[in-house]
């Protein structure tokens, strides 16, 4: 319809509402064009009503919605409400859930700005614009209610009411709510919370968090939508367990505590940060301040509100913080990588006192990434002609097995046409910068830039947010070994680097700085390019055309990373630090390892930087060059097919969204239904077993533990005493910490006999095998209770001794 324009913003709606009529007269008489349409039309309703694998594999169970909250959507760059990764996961995991039929709804907020757009100075310095999002230009519609209306909620905030507006966006079958405080009706001041996408301070942030978290959970009320699984996307939509709450009590006549353990069973917390610092903390005094009137409607008080935010509930002192409310408001917690999942116990430890570190109850999900999104059109055709059609909306069985047989050939030649495709992109973008900052011709423009880049040369991508514990200037610290390995004579290297820093960390802006700066050296300057505005759209071509994707994270603190994952459906390989994904997908055979898997101080960062060139010197740029007779590097090839055939199917939002749906959804879905049948009351027994617990639990106690090994066997006896503890709530375990090559052991211990003349006093036995030493072992008495989720919502815990 409009080649020029979708070029520039690959926009359909922004086209379908600027083409001219007269085009759209036209292209109704042009034969073919109507039969492509009729085409697409049918395939998308065939799309539409064909069973998906969620139908095929989970339809009878009593799953019917999840709703997703996430501060950002990566969708697509047309819709602009997206900063980077977190957003991308989001994104990438409605698509998903599109492709395999599971029931999910999408949360999130529609930003007047969303994230700034970059611009660079003549000096390399980042210079921030905020251009604003016109609707008319966004692929989303105002939602309408029953009397066709447009859908508008009510909002208390101190001193007088706020409006929230609702859009609604498709994913195919998904819906995705986005809500705006841009009301007319709203004060100034109120129109501006949803301007921008981690913007403002403390105050802007938090009313964007109840807006997401109980506005949002208000929408899908207004629409008809009552989903069993809240999934809670980082802890900015964690105010949602405390809507979900209120509405319970309100619909089955329960008090907060009730029904926060009916509702919580239902409730999914995602952490992405890895450290302690990146949580959303608020002061108390503006907690009370902007949520004390809705602590009325949940019954309770602005301390026990701040309570549940706090690692220890009654310290006054203490910020409120974003993620302890999503941990004590939900049923299941994941990390969203292996390693992450390890940090993430760690990090979360002192919730949990007195437990191992190891039973912290986090789990994990390692992120993935849509493959028809980031795969070039190229490799899509090579996979489908390997695996199906329907590669990507399946169970994935046997797709590296098929993907196997790809010949040498084919694979070397998708590497070139998509080089090539880079080589020409960044051509463009070099020429427009050109033809912005000088007075030359546009001949002499385009001249220029056809001198950047070989198409047959070895191309490095490093881009993403440029924040200092990513080290985009590891790959900086000895700028002249850097140039001589991109201007080598014989083996010739280019580099494709694009990032944004926040505005406010000066450290990542001058790290963009650094780099720009670089890429204009006179010796370097038709060997590297920094692409500005990294955005889907730039993130889209590099990972597409790059041969080998860099990744120099600090670890642990990238908890999962997903640029690197866009490379393999593509054929790029990663050579990465040993964290996140990496940490658990890395073998020699399919890329490469920086770092010894350990954690480091800042001093590292001079060993790792040498290790990184050494890798590319030594290794890299060798195996790349190295060519048979008919000129293909059989080694290089054979990585890639080994990378592309065992990763990429691995590390898919396929996979990850049917681990979520199979660990997660549906046992949440179940557990949920169960809590909630009868207006609550197993939630209302559950709080009643924990509120006894509290109260009782200080009388619990041992005596001297008795040991004797029988044969292959330890046996151990202990007296226990529980006071007003009914025994059938309390569980005594022999417990022993892991050791290498084995895992942790918890043996439940058996109630032998009761002692006369005590309160629920018993003796306790249990046996375990002998070929770990007796002192490995320590009974400990933990809460019971069959539908509980210990230690999630009943932390206690005794230790003989």
């Amino acid at each position: 319809m409009d080649p020029e324009l979708w070029s520039l913003t690959h926009n359909p709606w922004l086209i379908l509402q600027t083409v001219a009529d007269s085009k759209l007269r036209s292209l109704a008489e042009d034969p073919s064009f109507c039969e492509t349409v009729q085409s697409l039309i049918s395939a998308e309703r065939t799309f539409r009503e064909t069973p998906r694998w969620y139908q095929k594999t989970h339809g009878d169970n009593p799953l019917t919605a999840v709703a997703y909250f996430s501060m950002e959507f990566g969708i697509s760059e047309s819709l602009p409400i997206y900063s980077g990764g977190l957003g991308n996961v989001a994104g990438d995991h409605l698509k998903a859930a599109n492709d395999l039929g599971v029931p999910l709804v999408g949360v999130g907020i529609l930003y007047q700005y969303g994230y700034f757009r970059q611009a660079l100075a003549a000096d390399g310095a980042q210079v921030a614009l905020y251009p604003t999002n016109n609707t008319a230009e966004l692929p989303v519609l105002p939602v309408r209610n029953g009397q066709g209306d447009w859908l508008r909620l009510p909002l208390d905030i101190p001193g007088h009411g706020l409006w929230i507006r609702v859009w609604e966006a498709r994913i195919g079958r998904v819906r995705l709510y986005l809500l705006d405080s841009n009301d007319p009706a709203n004060f100034p001041v109120d129109r501006c919370i949803t301007t921008e996408l981690y913007g403002g301070g403390p105050e802007e942030r938090l009313m964007q968090e109840i807006l997401l978290g109980i506005g949002g959970y208000r929408v899908l009320r207004a629409v008809g939508i009552r989903p069993e699984v809240c999934h809670i996307n980082e802890g900015h939509g964690a105010f949602v367990v405390l809507e979900r709450a209120r509405t319970f009590m309100e619909d089955h006549q329960t008090d907060f505590w009730a029904a926060l353990a009916a509702t919580r069973a239902g409730n999914l917390f995602t952490t992405h940060t890895p450290v302690d610092a990146g949580f959303d903390r608020f002061d108390p005094g503006l907690i009370e301040r902007y949520l004390g009137g809705y602590c009325a409607s949940l019954g309770i008080t602005p301390n026990e509100l701040l309570s549940l935010g706090r690692r220890v509930q009654n310290d006054p002192q203490k910020p409120f913080n974003m993620a302890y409310l999503a941990i004590r408001g939900s049923g299941a917690i994941n990390g969203v990588s292996q390693l992450h999942g390890a940090v993430s116990r760690k990090l979360f430890a002192p919730l949990f006192p007195g437990w191992p570190v190891a039973e912290a109850p986090i789990g994990q999900v390692t992120n993935g990434i849509h493959v028809p999104t980031w795969s070039s059109d190229d490799a899509d055709a090579l996979w489908k002609g390997a695996c199906g059609k329907g590669v990507w909306v399946s169970d994935l069985h046997g797709v590296e097995e098929k993907f196997r047989s790809v010949s040498d050939e084919a694979l070397w030649s998708l590497r070139g046409k998509q080089r090539q495709r880079l080589v020409t992109y960044a051509r463009a973008f070099y020429a427009r910068r050109l033809a912005a900052t000088s007075t030359r011709s546009m001949r002499e423009v385009q001249e220029e830039a056809q001198h950047l880049f070989d198409p047959n040369a070895l191309t490095l991508g490093f881009a993403r947010r440029f924040v200092s514990y990513k080290r985009p200037d590891l790959l900086l610290r000895d700028p002249d070994r850097l140039v001589r390995m991109l201007t080598s004579p014989h083996y010739p290297v280019q580099i494709v680097i694009a990032g944004k820093a926040h505005p406010q960390d000066q450290a990542g802006r001058d790290m963009v700085k650094a780099w720009v700066r670089f890429v204009q050296r006179a010796d370097v300057r038709r060997r590297a390019i920094f692409i500005g505005d990294y955005d889907m759209l730039v993130a889209e071509r590099l990972v597409q055309g790059v041969d080998v994707w860099i990744n120099t994270p600090r670890r642990p603190w990238e908890a999962s990373g997903t640029s690197g994952m866009k490379v393999l459906a593509n054929g790029g390989l990663n050579l990465s630090e040993l964290d996140g994904w990496w940490a658990e997908a890395y073998r020699d055979d399919v890329g490469w390892a920086l770092g010894d898997g350990q954690e480091h101080d800042l001093s590292w960062d001079g060993v790792e930087s040498d290790a990184l060139y050494s890798l590319l010197e030594q290794q890299i740029i060798p195996e790349f060059y190295h060519r048979d007779a008919e000129g293909l590097p059989r080694q290089w090839i054979a990585r890639m097919r080994e990378s592309m055939a065992r990763l990429t199917p691995q590390y898919s939002a396929n996979r990850m969204i049917r681990e979520y749906t199979e660990n997660y959804y549906v046992p949440c879905a179940e557990r949920y239904r169960v809590r909630a049948a009868d207006n609550g009351a197993l939630g209302l027994a559950l709080f009643e077993w924990n509120t006894e617990l509290g109260r009782h639990w200080s009388s619990v106690h041992f005596g001297d533990v008795e040991v004797e090994t029988q044969g292959d066997y330890h046996v151990f006896r202990v007296p226990v005493y529980l006071g007003e503890l009914d025994p059938e709530t309390v569980s005594i375990q022999l417990y022993a910490d892991p050791i290498e090559g084995e895992p942790a052991v918890c043996q439940p211990m058996t109630r032998a006999h009761p002692f006369t003349g005590s309160a629920n006093g018993f003796l306790s036995t249990g046996r375990v095998p002998a070929h770990r030493p007796v002192d490995h072992y320590t009974p400990r008495a933990v809460p019971f209770h069959p539908q509980a989720l210990v230690p999630l919502e009943a932390g206690h815990i005794l230790w003989q001794g």
